[in-house]
């Protein structure tokens, strides 16, 4: 819904930009020397159609751009092309004459206006400043004081965005905020009801989710709200196993061929059950696939290596080693190192080989979120279940 939002935006924003820049200039250039001043017509000089080559040629760009999912770069790539241009064209139009220089366009005053719809500090500055070094330098060049009321404008201007861009993101922080807190009050409350079924089970989703965090910030290729997403997802890795008879799910003993079909079908109920939440849907794949395996013989759809999203990789490692050094009904927690050598081991098999050199490196923050985990209370609370 973002990305929507963002890519709607930018449609009007730019329609906009190009109906102020070809409409004020045939206005400056064209109507009022011929109705108003009846004067000659026309461009300052031959070279001012070059800004329109370069805004068409930017078109396809832009529409390249946002069919890659790169909308962010689309409104940096336009404005840094858009300024560079008219400032080469103004200063090849005006350098060496002897008319004065009065060139600049309403659309610039357009272009400071909208900064704050964006919520982007960086492109804030970038625009700003950008537009007021460009007068600066046209003024050094050209050797003309024209320029200072433009400057004097864009500051203005500029400071009157800055404060709003700032309201803004100050709304938007509080409403994402609270919607933070919602879906996570949400998704605990959805996890202490999956828990209800397997008391054995409890705080394993927390854990897994804590791991595996941890190991996805330690590979560093995930911004803050993937790592959000993927943090809420990894807590519901197991929400398909509502569906699962108690008789199956906390059976102690082996599981017969038929019991063990029903259980492999936790992951796609899962992620069939909260594909439309939003905030989760973009890490659907962690609850999908966290039980596939590197040599394709995992559940639900028979993934073989990088078939299989990287951070359900990494979700299937985390959830492995909370399972190894977590008592069951069935047997006792294993020692870490013990876990550590069977993780080792599975490399190549079950995991990710590419992820060893990282699971390495963050082990020892395993060991010691393991180590701090409140324990007592989770056997407090197992006691008073049984």
């Amino acid at each position: 819904m973002i990305l929507h939002e963002e890519k709607r935006t930018l449609k009007w924003f730019l329609l906009f930009f190009y109906l102020i820049l070809i409409g004020y200039d045939f206005f400056y250039y064209y109507f009022i020397p011929a109705f108003v001043t009846h004067k000659q017509h026309g461009f300052p000089s031959d070279f001012w159609f070059v800004t329109y080559i370069v805004l068409a040629i930017l078109i396809p760009v832009n529409i390249f751009l946002s069919k890659s999912g790169k909308l962010i770069s689309i409104k940096f790539v336009f404005f840094i092309s858009y300024l560079l241009t008219t400032f080469t064209v103004d200063i090849i139009s005006f350098y060496g004459r002897s008319e004065a220089y009065l060139s600049g366009n309403m659309v610039e005053v357009y272009l400071i206006l909208t900064l704050p719809i964006f919520l982007s500090t960086s492109y804030f500055w970038i625009v700003s400043t950008g537009i007021a070094v460009k007068y600066l330098l046209t003024g050094v060049i050209l050797q003309t004081s024209y320029v200072i009321m433009p400057f004097l404008l864009v500051s203005i201007l500029s400071t009157m965005s800055f404060f709003l861009l700032v309201r803004f993101q100050g709304y938007v922080k509080s409403i994402k905020t609270s919607y933070d807190k919602q879906l996570e009050g949400i998704v605990k409350g959805v996890i202490a009801t999956l828990e209800l079924k397997d008391p054995y089970t409890r705080g394993h989703s927390e854990r897994v989710a804590s791991y595996a965090l941890l190991m996805a910030q330690q590979i560093g290729e995930f911004s803050k709200d993937e790592q959000k997403s993927f943090y809420y997802a990894c807590l519901l890795h197991d929400i398909g196993k509502v569906h699962i008879p108690d008789s199956i799910l906390m059976k102690p003993g082996k599981l017969n061929n038929e019991e063990y079909e029903i259980i492999k079908s936790h992951p796609a109920v899962g992620a069939d059950a909260v594909k439309d939440v939003e905030g989760i849907k973009d890490s659907i794949c962690v609850i999908r696939s966290h039980h596939e395996r590197w040599d394709g013989n995992g559940y639900p759809q028979r993934l073989k290596g990088e078939e299989i999203p990287i951070l359900a990789r990494v979700t299937a490692i985390a959830d492995a080693f909370d399972a190894m050094t977590s008592s069951r009904s069935y047997r006792a927690a294993m020692p870490l190192e013990e876990a550590h050598k069977r993780i080792i081991e599975g490399m190549g098999t079950q995991f990710d080989p590419k992820l060893m050199e990282e699971f390495e490196k963050v082990f020892p923050a395993w060991v010691k979120f393991h180590n701090d985990y409140p324990w007592q209370k989770e056997m407090s609370s197992l006691r008073r279940w049984s």
